[in-house]
């Protein structure tokens, strides 16, 4: 939550995926990556950017106003439970079977148990309010998952990535103008480098290895990804920011790894 210090919501959503497209563009125009000319190229365009990187993301960022990362972090782990239910669907030989569902579930036990202290932080009407609207952050991006899964076959990532964040960036730019004007900037050392890391690494990088990977696993193999986070959270808190390492977290971690790794065994 250090980019909300001193960056209104939609205004870091909008800085971020803007500087993460201009990265991406630049990288895909080096390699002599061509932007569309494939079917369903375009359609996929909209329907990332405006699911995956616009909603998705503008609803994060504003519910992290009142709703603890612990906590943030768990609801959005609800994504891969999303996936298994979209894409047998739409996606033939995408059904996780039992084991595949159990592994699932046992997963999202694990993120629960790491931050099962948030929940005594759920009092109040407006965390309530905030982390309930926090649940179409996972939906709509399982819904952007399985369509690009379904029909992005043949497209360069870069293209999944960088005009669909750009589409994404002009959208929060608008909430932005709208709802947060006179809302004031801090550009700080500290905000400038959650901005350019989020940017960079959490989203450039990310997201265009994601969508290259997408291309070659399966959609609801892939979103397992997402119960990684957290145990990675815990890691680089308790490393660099001195963050209390609790047996809690030692078991909820362990959780998410055995059920991650139940439901990807053969």
């Amino acid at each position: 939550m250090i980019w909300l210090e001193g960056i209104p919501p939609f205004t870091g959503v909008a800085a971020r995926f803007a500087i993460a497209a201009l990265v991406v563009g630049a990288l895909a125009r080096r390699r002599g990556v061509r932007f569309g000319g494939r079917p369903y190229e375009r359609r996929l365009w909209w329907i990332n950017g405006l699911l995956s990187f616009a909603t998705s993301y503008a609803v994060v960022y504003w519910a992290e106003q009142w709703v603890p990362s612990g906590l943030t972090a768990m609801l959005f782990a609800t994504f891969p439970l999303f996936v298994a239910i979209l894409a047998p669907m739409t996606l033939p030989g995408e059904r996780l079977g039992a084991r595949g569902i159990a592994g699932t579930v046992l997963g999202f036990v694990g993120v629960a148990v790491i931050f099962s202290e948030d929940f005594a932080l759920l009092g109040g009407r407006e965390v309530a309010i905030a982390s309930a609207v926090m649940l179409i952050s996972p939906i709509v991006s399982a819904v952007a998952n399985v369509a690009v899964k379904r029909w992005g076959a043949g497209i360069p990532p870069f293209s999944i990535t960088a005009v669909p964040m750009a589409i994404g960036a002009a959208v929060a730019a608008v909430l932005a103008l709208t709802f947060e004007r006179d809302l004031p900037v801090t550009l700080d050392l500290r905000s400038v480098s959650a901005l350019l890391y989020l940017a960079i690494a959490g989203s450039a990088v990310t997201f265009s290895l994601y969508y290259w990977l997408l291309r070659n696993l399966a959609a609801t193999r892939l979103s397992l990804i997402t119960y990684g986070i957290p145990v990675v959270a815990v890691f680089l808190g308790t490393v660099f920011l001195d963050e209390p390492l609790t047996a809690r977290m030692v078991a909820g971690g362990a959780l998410v790894l055995f059920g991650v790794g139940f439901a990807l065994r053969r």
